[in-house]
């Protein structure tokens, strides 16, 4: 024992990195074990859902998955068939997983994709709003916008997970979490943005539109990958090396907020037999009183506002979902201009983690439509949920409660204790 400590004493460098290698090695082994644990565990509970009995006479469910083999950083699939596709395949649904080659296939594959009864988008922020703009580009868009979805969080931003399922820093169980939350069909209603261009067929956005300098210093944070924490910082600080203060002009007309209607039931009655039908249709005939003239219907009461700002933002309600609320609106946050370039450099990192913050000072709208003018010669571009488009003069238009996506029983439970409080 003597020799041993005497060996290990003047060999000390070898001694304290063969220590930290077998201590790393070891929290390796065991973060791998108990990510097998919660593998197993989810599928047992898979297994469940699809041990259950259905009658002979009723088809199994039909799963079809759009997975975006690209997503974080080519790791997605290896995530989706490790984590997620088990438990699909378990559950006991037909389960069909359509693979994107390229960026926009999604939109083109949706135009084509016959009926299922459930959707899965496995991917980031950038392949929820291809699937959604393709399914909302259809002409039979009323019948498939009601296929309730399934989101499988792979991508390196995802900020759909933040709403419907719990904050998990384990990545096995966040994955895992949302597959057995398609499973056990507890579902949301998210408003949806339609943007749409004077020429371009329209996009549609599940989180927002953003336009200005914040947005455009965050994209070029990479290029500093060199400076570690310090990179998001360092690309604040080099964009004011540009034209200060950094201005950006536009003309916005906008509707307020409108009332919400009552929910829709969702068994609708019967259609009573043709008789029937056919005496009610003649006895309203009968019975109606002559028909009056129409008024003339008075034309929406639009504002208009020119505006010079840092950072336009257009953000639906779903980040802070209030399924209770008696109105249906966006929100839309103008920030001032007159900011500090020490201002810009710490507001842009808080930006990073909460793109569509509105800070103190400025101007907030709750809007239910807007049109965004900007002048000739604009230059930039926008972030539509994370993916960049050309900035151009754009019509917002809020579809309140267009599609319906599965959520975690828990998160539900938790809007829903909110809303009463």
């Amino acid at each position: 024992a003597v020799k041993v400590l005497r060996t290990l004493r003047n060999h000390w460098k070898k001694t304290t990195f063969g220590v930290c290698l077998l201590s790393w090695g070891g929290n390796w082994l065991y973060g791998k074990h108990c990510d097998n644990l919660l593998r197993r565990a989810a599928c047992q509970e898979a297994q469940a859902f699809g041990n259950q009995p259905i009658p002979s006479s009723m088809p199994l469910k039909k799963a079809t998955v759009f997975l975006n083999p690209a997503a974080c950083k080519g790791k997605a699939r290896n995530l989706f068939e490790k984590n997620a596709a088990p438990i699909l395949h378990l559950s006991g649904l037909d389960v069909t997983v359509v693979k994107t080659d390229y960026e926009g296939q999604a939109k083109k594959l949706l135009e084509l994709m016959e009926n299922t009864d459930l959707i899965i988008i496995a991917g980031g922020d950038g392949t929820v709003q291809e699937v959604i703009t393709g399914l909302l580009r259809r002409a039979d868009e009323a019948v498939f916008s009601k296929i309730p979805i399934g989101f499988i969080p792979l991508g390196k931003n995802c900020t759909l997970s933040h709403v419907l399922y719990p904050e998990s820093t384990n990545q096995v169980r966040h994955i895992t979490n949302a597959a057995l939350a398609i499973l056990k069909g507890e579902t949301v209603p998210l408003d949806v943005l339609q943007i749409k261009g004077e020429k371009e067929q329209p996009v549609f956005a599940v989180t927002g539109l953003r336009w200005g300098s914040y947005r455009d210093a965050g994209i070029k944070a990479s290029k500093y990958w060199y400076l570690g924490p310090l990179k998001t910082k360092a690309a604040h600080f080099f964009s004011t090396f540009k034209e200060w203060p950094q201005k950006h002009q536009a003309a916005l007309m906008y509707l307020g907020p409108t009332e919400r209607p009552p929910e829709e039931p969702e068994e609708k009655l019967s259609r009573p037999p043709l008789y029937v039908r056919l005496y009610r249709r003649l006895r309203l005939y009968w019975s109606s009183p002559p028909k009056e003239i129409p008024q003339e219907v008075s034309p929406e009461d639009w504002e208009e506002l020119n505006l010079s700002t840092i950072e336009l933002s257009i953000a639906t309600r779903n980040r802070q979902l209030d399924l209770m609320r008696t109105e249906d609106f966006m929100d839309i946050c103008i920030e001032a201009d007159t900011v500090s370039k020490g201002q810009f450099v710490n507001r842009g990192s808080q930006k990073m983690d909460d793109p569509h913050m509105c800070p103190e000072g400025s101007q907030c709208i709750q809007a239910s439509r807007c049109i965004l003018q900007l002048p000739e010669g604009t230059e930039g571009s926008f972030s539509i949920d994370n993916e960049e488009y050309e900035a151009m003069p754009v019509e917002v238009k809020l579809l309140p409660r267009k599609l319906r996506f599965f959520c975690d029983p828990r998160v539900r439970d938790q809007m829903l204790r909110a809303a009463v409080q």
